[in-house]
């Protein structure tokens, strides 16, 4: 075996045996049809990439409220559920595993994508200074209202909805979007939650949506075979928190409670080099959660295989080069070149940039 041989060795995750560490990271593509129903070349990009430990699925919203960009899929509507059905069987018989990721952009949306012309929803209205992709190209994201407490009980109801329809679509298991600016991410952090309620003020309070939504997930899947995921140095969609550190720990705690079957973290942004104040903080959350950790952000296999050997992590998902390397766990195995991806064909679009990048023939 290679050096980074620890990368194939298998692992328990939660319900799930993992024939090796090197997991593919969601990646939004916006190769779905208008509506939210997957495509036919969505069921052939995931097949090609079923060698990896564990797909995550890209971003998928659970409601019409919940969708931010255009032709990005969702999970709440029969064509959705069948659509995806394709994919997760086509992923089995080649045999793979999947995992659902449920969001909802919350204020990262615009009135030209919601129903009827809505306002975005969020946990305050305050606006993100952010753009979104449109029918028109990038454009500000609109203005949101709070979501009031009818709307929290209606969001959480939509979460538990995906949820099911998830499991009726033969995922293997689903994983709860808390990162990267989104909804559940603008409850949590506190540049965002003015709020002066239940769900506001305090850290307990800030976290109780993510905490009530994963209730009732966890009400349809079993615990280990669901994930969350997080962005603690909020580099996403204008956000911010008064003390990262006091609250990404609790969030960590809390969730080490739960028997769940990973947390997911976005260590670094692509562009942004990690300083070392950044790591030690990332080191400390690490700490914080005795559960299997999935890092995230700016890995290769040498560095993914360090950590894990230190045992800091138990796997590494890994989003661009398994764009352009859809069999990117064998590269990495016998230590091939890695196909560089054609950043112009990332969102939107057709085959080229997603199904033809080529395996490697020894």
């Amino acid at each position: 075996m290679t050096k980074n041989s620890v990368l194939f060795e298998p692992t328990q995750m939660g319900d799930l045996l993992l024939p090796n560490r090197v997991l593919m990271a969601p990646l939004t593509r916006n190769r779905a049809q208008g509506d939210g129903t997957p495509t036919e070349m969505m069921v052939e990009y995931y097949r090609q990439r079923a060698s990896a430990g564990l797909i995550i699925s890209e971003a998928t919203q659970i409601s019409a409220m919940g969708k931010g960009y255009i032709d990005t899929p969702g999970i709440y509507k029969d064509s959705h559920v069948t659509g995806w059905k394709k994919i997760t069987d086509a992923v089995h018989a080649s045999g793979g595993r999947i995992f659902c990721q449920l969001w909802h952009v919350g204020r990262i949306s615009h009135v030209s994508i919601l129903p009827d012309g809505h306002q975005p929803v969020s946990a305050s209205a305050i606006a993100a200074d952010a753009q979104t992709f449109t029918e028109n190209g990038f454009e500000d994201c609109s203005e949101p209202v709070a979501l009031d407490a009818a709307g929290i009980q209606e969001t959480i109801s939509d979460f538990e909805a995906a949820a099911k329809a998830a499991k009726e679509a033969g995922f293997d298991g689903v994983e709860v979007h808390a990162a990267n600016g989104y909804l559940l991410d603008q409850f949590l952090q506190d540049g965002v939650n003015k709020r002066d309620d239940a769900y506001g003020g305090s850290i307990e309070n800030r976290m109780r949506l993510l905490e009530d939504v994963l209730d009732v997930v966890n009400g349809v899947w079993s615990p280990g075979r669901v994930g969350v995921r997080l962005s603690p140095l909020g580099e996403a969609h204008d956000m911010s928190d008064s003390d990262p550190d006091a609250l990404f720990t609790t969030v960590l705690k809390m969730l080490g409670t739960r028997n769940l079957a990973y947390v997911h973290t976005i260590e670094q942004f692509p562009g942004n080099e990690a300083s070392d104040e950044n790591k030690a903080f990332i080191k400390r959350l690490r700490a914080a959660y005795d559960g299997f950790y999935i890092g995230n952000g700016g890995y290769d296999a040498e560095s993914a295989s360090s950590h894990i050997s230190d045992q800091d992590a138990n796997a590494f998902t890994f989003g661009r080069p398994f764009i352009a390397n859809p069999d990117l766990p064998e590269r990495f195995r016998i230590g091939a070149e890695l196909t560089e991806p054609d950043s112009d064909t990332f969102y939107g679009g057709d085959e080229k940039g997603y199904t033809d990048y080529p395996f490697y023939h020894h």
